[in-house]
């Protein structure tokens, strides 16, 4: 792999040859010699490894919720539990965990629910923070279908916690947004007894 790479996975700015470089002079400036036989095709896995991890770079995760239709519903839509895999854009190390998406359709107004898991995942394809995806996802599906309102929770591990630093393996972060008519106290509790 060599060059810029265009592909869907790595996205029209993805340089596949830059991030081979940046691997070679990292694996040196950690001590290791990138000629070594178990490293010499490294660069290249990390790059292809990357292109899939940043995708979402290349997309907008929005567009999966432009299909819409219209049903004889006004009562809560929830998906809960969608696995995602980010990378920290601190530490470039994973967090992954899961999202939980609620909202209040209005005039009936839904999307598909493999159309959410599939914004989910474009958000958390890019360096990317908690917080922000979480926001970001809450956003999305107000603008897609201007409910009567929006509840994004994201229950989340974070390996620069596990791995480095504290070392706290096991903890859990949870970030969540509210919007609409779910800000009320009722509704909030009602999402998060479904949840």
């Amino acid at each position: 792999m060599s060059g810029r790479d265009s592909s869907a996975e790595g996205g029209a700015n993805f340089d596949a040859a830059l991030v081979q470089h940046a691997i070679r002079q990292l694996l040196s400036g950690v001590g290791e010699d990138p000629t070594r036989d178990g490293l010499v095709e490294t660069p290249e896995r990390v790059a292809r490894s990357f292109a899939e991890l940043f995708s979402g770079l290349g997309e907008d995760p929005s567009k999966h919720l432009e299909k819409t239709f219209e049903v004889d519903a006004d009562g809560l839509v929830i998906v809960k539990d969608i696995e995602f895999f980010s990378m920290c854009e601190h530490h470039l190390l994973p967090f992954f965990g899961t999202v939980s998406v609620a909202y209040l359709p209005a005039g009936g107004r839904v999307t598909g629910l493999s159309k959410l898991a599939r914004c989910v995942e474009g958000f958390a394809r890019r360096p990317q923070v908690q917080e922000r995806l979480t926001r970001q996802v809450a956003e999305a599906v107000e603008a897609a279908l201007a409910p009567r309102g929006v509840a994004v929770i994201i229950r989340a591990e974070h390996m620069c916690m596990t791995m480095r630093g504290v070392s706290k393996g096991g903890s859990e972060t949870v970030t969540t947004h509210y919007s609409g008519e779910l800000r009320e106290t009722g509704r909030r509790q009602e999402v998060l007894e479904l949840l």
